[in-house]
């Protein structure tokens, strides 16, 4: 084994030129995320790693920890550790030094979930017979002391355990013909609303969408400071793809069109009067749809991408009740997937988490998963989350300790 050292914080410059340089770099192993979440998520981030003896660095890690009382702290790596995950023996000695390293900071545990694949699945989620898999890897990880924390399907983690990418490397002309038709027909149908593509990083517009996009799926959207925050953290890594319509412009258009069909309907074919019917009452409701609104031009839907030098993901995004009945999501998704392939220097757009049961009960869940297929990208199944821990005791009892002291904490303001 040649002569490595532990390093317990990283300095920006080495940290973010091994960041840039790594294939399995992730945006929640950067830097940025790193001091993002020390703003937002009052949480402490050590960038630790370990160099060889020409003083280059050959891992790292970024550590969210979490103080609770009496010194001790737990943290969390997402999609961590940045390692050769095929040389057992780097492991091994980097997990030998995040143990002491744990110990001289009371640190009870770190949770980690690796960008690794667990193995090649089918539509279903089943493993695919003769595919590639990491099963050595798993059990190497469990002889080293780890914890696994089981193989989720849906997003009991914090990280989704399956996703979906698009294989950036491949030519365009394949990369549209995995698309489902549906999903392309949405896309042309989207023309028709002569929308506009912008990117300007408008915060204000955003988190409005996300409100809608809340309320119209049961969740609680972050606060107007986190995206901000988020945007001024990653800076040339974070980018909008907004989607615009002409409210005043596309009213006439509807109100025109709708018209025409009226008058002529009596001069219509047995055969064709159904097609025209469905016409006339699509164009009523985006009629009254469009009449909602007064502003001449406004945001109808935005994805935020966030990406490292190699890798790109669309980390959130947001809609009205106008986007759905243009085709405008489809569209923004398109046109942001089309713009990352032109930049020819990412290996994939990942599409942030799906389940691992296609046909889950869950309705929203369900609905997630098959607008996410429609994109024609490959089904992933990750390895799952990991706990290497210090203190066996404070580990299992850290659920009650937690629980309590948030009640006071509570209590007391």
């Amino acid at each position: 084994m040649i002569y490595l050292k532990f390093l317990e914080n990283i300095s920006f410059e080495k940290y973010i030129e091994f960041e840039n340089k790594h294939q399995k770099s992730h945006f929640l192993q950067s830097y940025a995320w790193g001091k993002f979440c020390k703003i937002i998520k009052k949480q402490v981030p050590y960038f630790v790693g370990m160099i060889d003896e020409d003083d280059n660095l050959v891992a790292t890690a970024l550590i969210l920890l979490k103080k609770i009382p009496l010194g001790y702290s737990y943290g969390y790596s997402p999609r961590g550790f940045i390692i050769d995950y095929n040389n057992k023996d780097l492991i091994k000695e980097f997990t030998n030094n995040l143990k002491v390293f744990m110990k001289k900071k009371k640190i009870i545990y770190i949770k980690f979930d690796p960008d690794i694949k667990y193995q090649d699945i089918d539509e279903y989620a089943l493993p695919i017979k003769n595919g590639n898999n990491n099963y050595e890897l798993y059990n190497y990880m469990l002889s080293l002391g780890y914890k696994h924390k089981g193989f989720n399907k849906l997003y009991e983690g914090n990280q989704p355990r399956y996703t979906f990418r698009i294989d950036l490397n491949k030519p365009w002309l394949d990369i549209e013909n995995k698309m489902s038709k549906s999903f392309l027909q949405s896309v042309k149908r989207s023309y028709q609303y002569n929308l506009t593509i912008d990117n300007n990083p408008d915060i204000t517009s955003f988190y409005n969408l996300m409100k809608i996009t809340s309320q119209k799926d049961g969740f609680n959207p972050h606060n107007e400071l986190y995206y901000q925050t988020l945007h001024d953290m990653f800076k040339d890594y974070v980018k909008f793809f907004n989607v615009n319509v002409n409210i005043k412009e596309q009213f006439k258009r509807i109100c025109k069109e709708l018209q025409q069909l009226k008058n002529n309907i009596n001069n219509v074919s047995k055969k064709k009067i159904t097609d025209y019917q469905d016409k006339i009452r699509r164009l009523e409701k985006e009629k009254e749809l469009f009449n909602k609104y007064n502003q001449k031009t406004i945001v109808i839907c935005t994805i935020i991408t966030i990406s490292t030098n190699n890798h790109i993901w669309s980390f959130f995004q947001a809609s009205n009740d106008i986007a759905s009945a243009t085709g405008a999501v489809m569209r923004c998704y398109y046109e942001a997937i089309k713009w990352a392939y032109n930049q020819k220097c990412y290996d994939f757009f990942d599409l942030f988490g799906t389940v691992g049961d296609p046909h889950t009960t869950y309705k929203n869940l369900a609905s997630l998963h098959d607008f996410k297929r429609k994109f024609g990208s490959n089904y992933i199944e990750f390895i799952g989350e990991f706990d290497l821990i210090n203190n066996n005791f404070l580990y299992k009892i850290l659920p009650i300790l937690l629980t309590v002291y948030r009640k006071l904490k509570k209590y007391k303001t």
